[in-house]
């Protein structure tokens, strides 16, 4: 099972439970431009079309009609509350976790689950290859700032014990989440991480 939240957090989501992805979802989630879109909310929490338009460099209808189809798919919503007028349509990622397919909501197009699951394995190889990038620098001590982290462990678990584990690493990285700031997105202290955790056992 995979898994895709908003800002690229948790193993529960707002209902409590991951989301059960949609082939409209993955139909979305899988278009390179609209990629780009979701990619800009962490960053900047709330976008309008003109916004995004400036930060990608393409003509705002095109930006207005990508919104539409994210925002049928549910991978992001309006946030009235941020509007000035009542023409002026502000958006916000979704704050709830993605599954991609699994034996309670299998998926309906196992060619789009994998191309899905494809883009979510090619930003995993950037996560790792800008920590690469960055590493040397750390270890030989040119630099303090911490910009990754790498663990790798072992251990014996039960699947039903593993399980929890992940639910509540899940727990806390949406707890992390919500206690951020987001009403002060500009604050340089701020910086958009990215955070995969991947495991397998000795069976695979």
């Amino acid at each position: 099972m995979a898994e895709k939240p908003d800002a690229d957090a948790a193993s529960e989501g707002e209902a409590g439970r991951a989301t059960a992805a949609t082939t409209t979802m993955l139909k979305a989630f899988t278009h390179p431009l609209r990629r780009q879109i979701l990619r800009l909310f962490p960053k900047h929490e709330y976008l309008r079309a003109a916004d995004i338009a400036e930060l990608l460099d393409v003509p705002a209808n095109k930006v207005s009609f990508h919104l539409r189809a994210l925002a049928d798919a549910g991978l992001i919503v309006e946030a009235p509350e941020r509007a000035r007028d009542r023409r002026d349509r502000v958006w916000r990622g979704s704050r709830e976790a993605v599954s991609i397919g699994g034996p309670e909501n299998p998926i309906e197009d196992a060619v789009l689950g994998n191309a899905a699951l494809q883009v979510l394995i090619d930003e995993h190889y950037d996560v790792v290859r800008r920590m690469l990038a960055w590493t040397p620098d750390y270890m030989a001590g040119r630099t303090a700032e911490v910009h990754a982290e790498f663990s790798q462990g072992t251990m014996r678990l039960t699947e039903a014990e593993f399980l929890a584990m992940m639910k509540r690493m899940g727990a806390v990285s949406k707890e992390a989440a919500e206690a951020h700031d987001r009403d002060n997105p500009d604050d340089p202290a701020t910086r958009v991480w990215n955070i995969d955790i991947i495991a397998a056992d000795d069976t695979i």
